[in-house]
């Protein structure tokens, strides 16, 4: 089993996830928990990429946010046991484009920015400890 560093991995997530779903793409090797990063914007990172890390089954593709169930989801969660009374407007947010810019200054505005951190934080961990679980792979 292949250990990858939580760090390298929680960059990678970021990465992938900071961009369009299919825009930005990282994996990891089952071999030897290496990651790589690729970009359809950004040729850097062809540098030491393995030939076959699109089409060989000893890499695995980080997931997206929203594969992982960390996207509007998430966010709605968290309103619904630190917000309740602001649910239907934080639905209505997503339903638009720069829903994330309007649920942040909410949360500002109401003082609950910091714990929407802290939630989404442990969020993410959770789920991407689980990920490897489901993967086959242990953190380092």
């Amino acid at each position: 089993m292949a250990a990858v560093r939580y760090a390298d991995l929680s960059m990678a997530f970021d990465f992938v996830s900071d961009a369009s779903p299919m825009e930005h793409d990282a994996y990891v090797s089952l071999d030897t928990g290496k990651v790589y990063w690729t970009s359809d914007f950004d040729d850097a990172f062809d540098e030491d990429r393995p030939d076959d890390l699109e089409t060989s089954d000893r890499y695995l593709a980080i997931p997206h946010k929203n594969e992982l169930d960390l996207g509007r989801s998430l966010a709605l969660r968290f309103v619904v046991h630190e917000l309740p009374m602001c649910y239907e407007q934080v639905e209505g947010f997503f339903r638009r484009q720069g829903a994330y810019g309007r649920f942040k200054d909410l949360l500002a505005r109401e003082g609950a920015l910091e714990r929407w951190y802290s939630f989404e934080t442990d969020s993410v961990e959770r789920a991407l400890r689980q990920w490897c679980a489901d993967n086959g792979l242990e953190i380092a």
